[in-house]
């Protein structure tokens, strides 16, 4: 959506499919930073962004008895813009899908591409309906199991399980929660994110050996025996957990697909080249900057395919920092933490990503 945003505000025609007959947004809520923000403001959903999410200042961290041991407060990367925030999935993406529609972006849903086909001239994309359409560039942003990355890239490396696990869940916002606050355990971490007015979700990263299933009967028992050892918010989540409580795990797994992410006028972007882990909160972000940029540089292309070429070069190194960072900061975690070298590559990470895109 970010990418058919940016190519509509250039004046370019866009066809948006999506396999998903009723377009859903999946997932509880998701942590905006100040580059994400930037690449809101720039796409012009900001104040709705503002609106429904809950912008915050600062992150505090907790020992597992509950006890502060001190508070983050990352400067703006801009005078007028927010340093972070939260936001309901679902809430984003009725944002963004409002946004798309508004520009008159062509959106067709419940359909995928069987078969993408091209020459000097352009791409004949083959619709799972029969149909085709001719198009100028094709541009993946299919997610972590793209379909279109088999037509690019049939050899890209395959998604690894990083070792851990992410739980999630959504609760009631007490009025004393204003930031993320995030809690130690022994060798996993906690948090807690403030995402619309009067909710928080919550996530653990942990350690998960062998990369197990977890049956839908076991995550409320499984959450249940996560939370008890943790004071503090975390302790409240807890004693709130019930059969309603709307759990989610999912394996964390990481992917970076070396260049080139073209091939002709094809292109992809997002998760499709470069999933990661939420260590840094920046995955989302990363996907939404892509869309930006691409349709900035293939608004203006004298050349589509050196457009596409060119796009990947920009956005590789800071793509690659996500990626090998976020892991390195699950591993140390899943070696009982080294606090000063996380807080290290939190900081250099930082740093790289409030650098223009």
């Amino acid at each position: 959506m970010s990418a058919a945003i940016s190519l509509r505000m250039h004046g370019v025609d866009v066809d948006l499919i999506d396999i998903d007959p009723q377009w859903r947004a999946l997932g509880a809520g998701m942590t905006i930073t100040g580059p994400t923000l930037r690449a809101f403001d720039s796409l012009g959903v900001l104040d709705a962004v503002r609106e429904k999410g809950y912008i915050s200042d600062r992150t505090k961290f907790f020992s597992a008895d509950g006890t502060l041991q001190g508070e983050m407060l990352p400067p703006p990367i801009d005078k007028d813009l927010p340093v972070a925030g939260g936001i309901l999935r679902p809430d984003l993406h009725g944002i963004l899908s409002k946004k798309v529609m508004e520009l008159g972006t062509n959106v067709r849903l419940g359909i995928t591409i069987t078969d993408l086909s091209q020459d000097a001239s352009g791409v004949t994309a083959t619709f799972s309906t029969g149909e085709t359409g001719r198009y100028d560039a094709v541009i993946g942003a299919d997610g972590f199991n793209s379909v279109v990355r088999g037509f690019v890239r049939p050899d890209a490396p395959r998604p690894r399980f990083t070792g851990q696990g992410c739980w999630r869940l959504l609760a009631p916002r007490p009025e004393a929660v204003t930031s993320p606050e995030i809690y130690f355990g022994s060798d996993y971490k906690v948090g807690v994110n403030p995402c619309s007015p009067d909710q928080m979700y919550l996530f653990a990263n942990v350690k998960m050996p062998g990369n197990p299933h977890i049956p839908d009967d076991e995550l409320l028992p499984r959450m249940r025996e996560l939370l008890a050892p943790l004071a503090g918010t975390i302790r409240t989540v807890h004693d709130g957990l019930s059969e309603d409580s709307a759990i989610n795990y999912r394996p964390l797994e990481a992917l970076l697909v070396p260049l080139p992410w073209h091939a002709g006028r094809i292109g992809l972007i997002g998760d499709a080249v470069h999933a990661t882990t939420p260590h840094l909160a920046s995955g989302a972000g990363l996907s939404v900057e892509d869309g930006l940029l691409i349709g900035e540089m293939l608004a203006d292309a004298e050349d589509v395919e050196s457009a596409l070429a060119a796009f990947g070069e920009r956005r590789w190194q800071r793509s690659k920092v996500v990626v090998e960072n976020s892991v390195k900061i699950g591993d140390l975690e899943q070696a009982g933490g080294n606090d000063a070298r996380v807080a290290q590559i939190m900081g250099e990470s930082i740093v790289i990503l409030a650098r223009p895109i």
